[in-house]
């Protein structure tokens, strides 16, 4: 058995493998970046160790850290999570070499199926069911133009080293190929070094269904049935779930064959996801339709918990098992499913912004209690920065009912009882994914976000009045909280000064607070009414109570009824969450000085914090509106920055390889730019 373990990764995942590890009996070392150092997985550890600066390629991505790390700690096994290092047959090697178990797969596994055209081809042979397509080793523009044609449009190109939708572009048309093509080779040559392609049929509504296999070395292989991970925004996944809604227990059985017959043509063993689209026929209907190979993840996936919850099983135990030599523990006849669990990925990224990355220290991470079928893995909390260096993801709900509709309403309770404060999230698109009534019907497929993106991906709707008087209530609660802190810290805290019943000598508490969210005013007067509060919005009154619970919350009662909220202020900023909505206000302050209105003018100006990675703007160089001067990549995403408008550029403030924050200027102009031109 594994004595001692390192622990590869950072996050959610590393602190998800030290518990399995404890609970094995196993020690676990965590490693750390510069950034890292008060991280929550180093905390969850049994030791942890420092490798490097905060620049993953300086640390988590450097294999001879890594080594060294293991060596140091004593350990005799290496598990690489996920991400990273984790499908890196280089690093698998490197730990072979150093004396140490490898907790994945052998790296011949990693590289059949590293390269999608090389396992498409192997999947062929092997007869696991393709999409029409082109896989091949030519890359001449005009043979793939042929070959686009002869698949038929809408046809995709996908970068052969891809992931995560980069080097990925959809083609309805013949004319748009070229352009297209050209495209999906500069980003994929960016991202992954390597330009090559491949083409296949573009399924208008897909469903995205993965299959979890496990094998160990004494030749056996089963599967552990399916996810649906079809709720996707930008080509990766957002909500999945175990088993897929809408899939009769014929597919379940021929998809289950095919991942297996796939994990054996590579010879794998451990942990891994065979990933299938299913055609439209399938999306709507459930019917065995199509289903054909997309890729295989030789690796752990995020998405492993609802699994465990749908088998019963604790995957990262069974790769420590396997990896250690010892067979599987059960057959595929003994595994078996019991009800519905799905998952819901809380990530710090805006997505009325284009689901830009948020960075930030994180003033407030609250997420439900665990029990009762709700899950938490999480790999912040309260207090800890979100860096530019890593992956948004701050952790993930995961939520078991005895069926789906029970599992859906787990998770919007979940949701309902989350609040974060710092940095901007998803957990309202999350809400509005769980509420939304296709996908309460379930068998979504991958356009379901876009589709509806104008009620999923809206951004902060304008407040009613029950929200701004909540808004209010919670700025009274802190400010009677506060009083209360100043009395009892006191030398006399039974003083009539130091009273907290709002009473005034003959007059009435009258006053009005502003709140402001962007450019719009929203005035709440607020007026003492007995023990409770007269709160004018508009023409709207409204009578209401609000008093801070032991967990955060603000209990409320509104016009007579009982509500709870979260209401949580920083300086002039107020966030309000209620009813699975969040708000954001600013509170004006009378004795402040106005601020100055940053104006961007001439000058093209980071939306982010990020590492810039092309620069195609130089002095005196004429631009037209929407021309890309500047490309910077943040949290595993890329941004193409436009000219706003015609100009001419006079300074570029920003290189290749540096790291810019929100609002630098990186692009200054000439003359302001026309937006009319």
């Amino acid at each position: 058995m594994i004595r001692t373990l390192l622990i590869a990764n950072r996050g959610e995942i590393a602190c998800r493998i030290a518990r399995t590890a404890r609970r094995m009996g196993v020690v676990s070392v965590a490693v750390y970046s510069e950034a890292d150092a008060n991280a929550l997985h180093v905390k969850a550890a049994d030791r942890a160790l420092p490798i490097g600066p905060a620049p993953a390629r300086e640390s988590y991505l450097n294999i001879d850290r890594m080594i060294a790390a293991a060596r140091r700690a004593g350990a005799d096994a290496v598990h690489p999570g996920y991400g990273f290092l984790s499908e890196n047959p280089a690093f698998a090697e490197a730990c072979t070499a150093a004396g140490l178990i490898f907790v994945g797969p052998p790296p011949s596994a990693m590289r059949a199926m590293g390269s999608k055209a090389a396992a498409k081809s192997l999947m062929e042979r092997s007869g696991v069911p393709l999409l029409p397509g082109y896989h091949g080793e030519t890359q001449d523009p005009d043979f793939l133009a042929d070959q686009a044609a002869r698949i038929g449009f809408p046809v995709v190109i996908k970068a052969v080293a891809g992931g995560g939708g980069r080097g990925m572009r959809v083609v309805s048309a013949a004319a748009e190929f070229a352009t297209a093509l050209s495209s999906a080779r500069q980003e994929a040559a960016s991202a992954f070094g390597e330009d090559r392609v491949l083409i296949e049929r573009y399924l208008e509504r897909p469903r995205h269904i993965e299959v979890q296999v496990f094998a160990d070395t004494n030749g056996n292989t089963v599967h552990l049935f399916e996810r649906d991970c079809s709720a996707q925004r930008r080509h990766q996944k957002v909500v999945e779930e175990a088993p897929a809604p809408c899939i009769d227990p014929a597919r379940r059985e021929a998809m289950g064959a095919a991942a297996v017959a796939a994990a054996k043509s590579v010879g794998y063993v451990g942990a891994g996801t065979v990933e299938f689209v299913a055609d439209e026929t399938v999306a709507r209907t459930g019917t065995t339709g199509g289903f054909y190979f997309l890729e295989m993840n030789t690796r752990l996936q995020v998405e492993h918990p609802v699994t465990e919850m749908v088998t019963g099983f604790d995957l990262v135990e069974w790769q420590l098992r396997v990896a250690a030599g010892e067979p599987l523990p059960v057959s595929q006849d003994a595994i078996r499913l019991t009800g519905h669990a799905i998952e819901a990925r809380l990530y710090a990224e805006d997505p009325a912004r284009d689901f830009a990355p948020s960075t930030g220290r994180l003033a407030v991470f609250r997420l439900p209690p665990a029990g009762d079928g709700v899950r938490i893995d999480a790999g912040y909390e309260a207090g800890d920065t979100v860096s530019v260096h890593y992956d948004a993801m701050l952790g993930k709900l995961i939520c078991h009912g005895a069926t789906r509709d029970e599992a859906v309403a787990k998770l919007r309770r979940a949701l309902d009882a989350c609040e974060i404060v710092g940095v901007a999230s998803n957990i309202d698109l999350l809400g509005r994914i769980a509420g939304h009534p296709d996908f309460a019907a379930g068998g979504i497929d991958t356009g379901f976000i876009a589709r509806n993106a104008m009620t999923l991906l809206a951004a902060q709707a304008a407040p009613s009045p029950a929200v701004l008087a909540v808004a209010a209530l919670g700025v009274l609660a802190d400010e009677a909280a506060a009083a209360e802190r100043e009395a009892a810290a006191s030398g006399d805290p039974f003083s009539p000064w130091h009273a907290r019943d709002q009473w005034w000598v003959n007059a009435t508490l009258d006053r009005t607070l502003d709140f402001h969210a962007g450019e719009d005013a929203y005035p709440v007067h607020v007026r003492r009414d007995g023990d409770a509060w007269r709160l004018t919005i508009g023409a709207t009154a409204l009578r209401g109570t609000g008093t801070r619970a032991a967990d955060g919350r603000l209990d409320l009662v509104l016009d007579g009824e009982h509500r709870a909220a979260f209401v949580t202020r920083s300086g002039p900023s107020l966030s309000v969450r209620i009813d699975g909505e969040s708000f954001r206000f600013t509170l004006s302050d009378p004795n402040a000085p106005a601020a100055d209105e940053a104006d961007a003018g001439g000058r093209l100006i980071a939306p982010i914090p990020g590492l810039v990675t092309q620069v195609l703007a130089a002095p005196g160089l004429a631009v037209a509106r929407g021309q890309i001067l500047v490309v910077i990549e943040a949290m595993k995403t890329v941004f193409r920055l436009p000219a706003s408008a015609e100009g001419t550029v006079e300074a570029v403030s920003c290189r290749v390889g540096q790291t810019v924050e929100e609002g630098q200027v990186l692009v200054s102009f000439a003359e302001d730019l026309d937006p009319d031109a």
